[in-house]
C-alpha cells in the first residue's frame, strides 16, 4: 500500500482538538489551514497557485496575532475576540477569508466524495457557486475560474494522491485507502468549518 498524500500532512483536521465549548486550538487549525493549502499542489497546475496563497495569506494573519498575543490566542474564536476588543481586525478578517476558502475547499471534496463519477472540475465550479463566489470580485472569480477549469481528471488526481509515477496506476487497495482518507478529511473540516461560521455569525465576532 503507498503512502499517501494525506500520510504526509504536518496536521489533519481529524486531529485538530475541538473542546466541549467548540473551541478550536489555534496552532493546530493553522497547521491543518497550510497542510490542506499542499493539495492544490497536488492538482499540478500553476493556475492553482492564486488559490493556494489566499489561503496561506489569511493564515499568516493569524499566525502573526497569535505571535503578537500568545496568552490571547490559545484558540481561534479567543484570537479573534481580543483581537477585536483592541479594536482591531486584520486577524478576524483573515479569519472571515480563511474559514471561506475552506469551506470552498471541503465543498468540492465532499461532491467528489458523494460523486466519485464527477468532474473534479466540475466539483470545484460547483462549490465555488456556492461559496467564495458569492464575495469575490468579477476579476477574482476569472482567477479561480482559470484554476478550476485546470483540474486534473479523477484518475490523475488519486495518481498524485497515492505518488504514483508517471505511467503507473492506481491499485484498488490504494484507491479504498484514499477515498477512507478523503471521507475523514471531509467530515472534520465540515464540523470546524459549522463552528467557526456560526462563531462569526455572533455580533461580538463583527466589527
Amino acid at each position: 500500500m503507498s503512502t499517501t498524500w494525506f500520510d504526509s500532512l504536518k496536521k489533519s483536521f481529524a486531529d485538530v482538538p475541538v473542546g466541549a465549548d467548540n473551541t478550536i486550538s489555534t496552532t493546530e487549525f493553522l497547521d491543518a489551514s497550510e497542510s490542506l493549502a499542499t493539495l492544490f499542489d497536488v492538482l499540478g497546475s500553476k493556475a492553482f497557485t492564486p488559490v493556494k496563497s489566499d489561503l496561506l495569506g489569511n493564515v499568516k494573519k493569524l499566525r502573526d496575532r497569535q505571535l503578537a498575543a500568545p496568552t490571547e490566542s490559545e484558540t481561534v474564536q479567543a484570537l479573534s475576540l481580543n483581537e477585536l476588543k483592541a479594536k482591531k481586525h486584520t486577524a478576524s478578517e483573515g479569519l472571515l477569508w480563511l474559514v471561506r476558502g475552506l469551506d470552498f475547499t471541503v465543498q468540492s471534496l465532499r461532491r467528489h466524495v458523494n460523486t466519485p463519477t464527477e468532474k473534479l472540475s466540475d466539483s470545484f465550479r460547483g462549490a465555488y457557486g456556492s461559496s467564495l463566489g458569492k464575495h469575490h470580485s468579477w476579476a477574482m472569480g476569472k482567477v479561480f475560474s482559470l484554476a478550476m477549469g485546470a483540474a486534473p481528471d479523477n484518475e490523475s488526481f488519486y495518481k498524485s494522491l497515492a505518488s504514483v509515477p508517471a505511467g503507473g496506476s492506481v491499485s484498488e487497495e490504494d484507491k479504498t485507502k484514499i477515498q477512507e482518507q478523503l471521507t475523514r478529511e471531509v467530515q472534520a473540516l465540515e464540523n470546524i468549518v459549522a463552528i467557526l461560521q456560526k462563531f462569526q455569525e455572533q455580533p461580538e465576532a463583527k466589527w
